[in-house]
């Protein structure tokens, strides 16, 4: 490698060039040994051995064998250390790349005869040979055998279902001549079933055939294209979106944001957002980007929200809705000149929005107490894996396989409010990322630092250091109080907490203690007093329940014989009673169905009803009728489509909803079209 090539496609040097002769460590043992290959060294024999062990199978068998056992080895080996790296599976980017690897893995264990999930066994393997030199893969053993196990599981009953898809596809493409499968067979095989390209093209080239690669790429551009069109872009976005575009002009700046909220500093660039071109001057009006000299507004980036604030000047003074980082060293200022006019190089005046940076930074040095609390409390596995620090809230995602009680979530928020009530000092260090390393500091899997990082300590000895280049507050204190507010699943291995800090906990908690006030009044007692009222109420309304519908059932059996009497007809020879019965609840209504039909000993009911404005339908049939070929689910399926609704069931008993209730009678004159049609003598 010689060049670095930017976006324009300019190339400079690089200040030390290299070369890559892909002679890496098991390449050089391979040679020294005197093995023909890698996988004859000791680095590859007790996986290839293990996975023998599993499979029954053995190298030397066939090349179709051998080369299956090689590629489990070396794919068990991969998805060992990346997700000990902190990688997890996911559909973009590099998640996508372990996903695709190990289902290619468990895709030809199971052509190897494995039912079994295996995978877990061979990272074991793997970690009982590596283990010794990277003891991040035994620390993580446990995260990563639950990853791999979860990710096969799934993947076993895609495989199941795209085997057969893809094997009824080939075989219709051989009878029709064609020796490829087509884009649209192998992308609905996709986007439907979950069932990857990869896995397509190896079962279509174990027959001789190929698959239309170019025409799936196509059709995944295609579906793209339709989530784009379906996007609402804010205007954040649209600002996004010229910075990016105009990245490699615009000029870097001097952050000034750590020590001051206002700074004075001179204007060195103006892009005109509606032409996305840079411009010498704008007036009232305008909504534009600004490149300051020097600023004090912080750019988004790290999950920290951008400054919003004033920029004035002697002519003109422009209301700043969002600051965004575009490089090292590069921050544009977004927003609409209120009144008179800029031109570059004038003189003037930032005040960044003050409380909402405290409010920003409240959130910010929270969720660093927030790792910290959940690694304490659910595990060291924990890593960040995104998060939002805005003024309002902050949002925390992480790796955590499982889900969090109450009893933890409540933990994890005591020992941040702990330390939050210590007044801690936060200590920001500008050191050697080595040295930071070394002391403990936690950094993002993602994220690439240089030499020098920027260290946020907590606490004298401390109680949690991270490399962050956010802005934090001076001590625990300022936070106030951290109040969890939301946790949730958002993926595999992946969750989500939500919490408020500062002003927006306290904001909470009236908000919450207004609607606690507001159901006392309701319910004329004290707010101590809810608890117990409520469950009493919430008795004596089951209690009325149940007497309303038994009262409503005695009332719908005195209907039975008169409704069997006004609807009872006769089609194909078997009795079918297909009727609009009095307002009753759905159990009720499956109850009389049952009492009709017990009545009846042979029958097709169908019974429509509207309970609380809106319809409902029940279907039962009798055995003897299911044997003939009739199906309540399917029945009533057809029913409730006439009424716009939907539903379904079992053969003997389904129910439906719907939503016009006006074609009630025209979705129950579907019951003898149906029977017509489907019953077989």
């Amino acid at each position: 490698m010689q060049f670095n090539q930017d976006r324009d496609g300019h190339r400079t040097l690089l200040p030390k060039p290299n070369i890559d002769t892909g002679m890496g460590l098991e390449r050089v043992v391979a040679v020294i040994k005197g093995n023909p290959s890698v996988y004859d060294t000791d680095l590859f024999i007790p996986l290839l051995q293990k996975i023998g062990k599993l499979t029954g199978k053995k190298l030397g068998i066939n090349d179709a064998v051998d080369k299956s056992l090689k590629i489990i080895a070396e794919h068990s080996r991969g998805i060992t250390f990346l997700i000990a790296d902190g990688l997890l599976p996911s559909n973009e980017g590099r998640g996508y790349i372990l996903r695709r690897i190990l289902r290619r893995a468990c895709f030809l264990g199971r052509k190897l005869g494995m039912k079994k999930p295996f995978i877990s066994d061979m990272a074991g393997a793997v970690i009982s040979k590596m283990g010794i030199f990277y003891p991040e893969l035994v620390a993580n053993q446990k995260l990563i055998f639950d990853i791999i196990q979860n990710e096969e599981e799934k993947f076993g009953d895609t495989i199941d279902a795209g085997v057969n898809l893809c094997e009824k596809a080939i075989s219709e493409a051989k009878s029709q001549g064609r020796s490829c499968l087509l884009s649209e067979e192998v992308f609905r095989f996709w986007d439907t079933f979950g069932f990857p390209l990869e896995l397509s093209a190896d079962i279509a080239a174990e027959h001789g055939m190929d698959v239309d690669r170019a025409g799936f790429e196509t059709e995944m551009e295609k579906q793209r294209e339709r989530a784009r069109a379906t996007h609402k872009f804010t205007n954040s976005d649209d600002d996004a979106d010229v910075i990016v575009k105009l990245a490699p002009q615009l000029k870097l700046t001097t952050f000034s944001g750590y020590d001051e909220l206002r700074s004075r500093s001179r204007l060195i660039q103006i892009i005109d957002n509606h032409s996305a071109k840079p411009v010498d001057s704008v007036k009232a009006g305008d909504h534009v980007t600004l490149v300051l000299e020097r600023t004090p507004f912080y750019g988004e980036m790290g999950g920290q929200v951008g400054d919003t604030g004033v920029i004035r000047s002697k002519s003109g003074e422009l209301r700043v809705n969002n600051s965004l980082s575009f490089a090292t060293n590069g921050i544009a200022i977004t927003g609409y000149v209120e009144k008179g006019s800029f031109t570059t190089g004038d003189e003037i005046e930032a005040l960044v929005d003050e409380e909402r940076r405290r409010d920003v930074t409240r959130n910010h040095t929270a969720t660093h107490l927030l790792q910290m609390a959940l690694r304490k409390v659910l595990g060291g596995h924990i890593s960040q894996r995104g998060s939002l620090v805005a003024p309002d809230r902050l949002r925390f995602d992480f790796t955590h396989l499982s889900g969090i009680s109450a009893e933890q979530l409540r933990e994890i928020q005591s020992i941040v409010n702990g330390v939050i009530r210590r007044n801690l000092p936060v200590i920001i260090d500008v050191c050697p990322y080595d040295r930071a390393i070394s002391e403990g500091a936690i950094a993002l899997f993602e994220e690439k630092y240089g030499d020098t990082v920027r260290m946020v300590k907590i606490g004298e000895p401390k109680v949690s250091a991270e490399l962050c280049g956010g802005t934090h507050v001076r001590s625990t204190g300022e936070i106030g109080m951290l109040l969890i507010v939301g946790e949730a699943s958002i993926g595999t291995g992946l969750r989500r907490i939500e919490a408020v800090t500062g002003r927006g906990s306290e904001s909470y908690i009236y908000e919450k203690l207004a609607i606690l006030e507001e159901a006392a009044r309701e319910l004329k007692s004290m707010p101590s007093e809810l608890s117990s009222k409520i469950k009493a109420m919430a008795h004596s309304l089951s209690v009325s329940n149940k007497t309303v519908a038994s009262l409503q059932m005695e009332v719908a059996k005195g209907e039975i014989d008169r409704t069997i009497n006004n609807s009872l007809q006769e089609v194909k020879g078997i009795n079918v009673l297909s009727a609009h019965v009095a307002s009753m609840p759905m159990p009720a209504m499956m109850q009389l169905g049952d009492l009709m039909r017990d009545k009846l000993k042979s029958a097709v009911i169908v019974l429509a009803t509207v309970y609380e404005d809106k319809p409902y339908f029940i279907a039962t049939i009798t055995p003897d009728l299911i044997a003939r070929g009739l199906h309540s689910g399917k029945l009533i399926k057809k029913v409730a489509e006439a009424a716009g609704g939907s539903g379904g069931g079992k053969a003997e008993m389904a129910q439906a909803g719907a939503r016009d209730k006006n074609n009630i009678d025209k979705a129950l004159s579907i019951t003898p079209k149906y029977i017509d049609e489907n019953l077989k003598s």
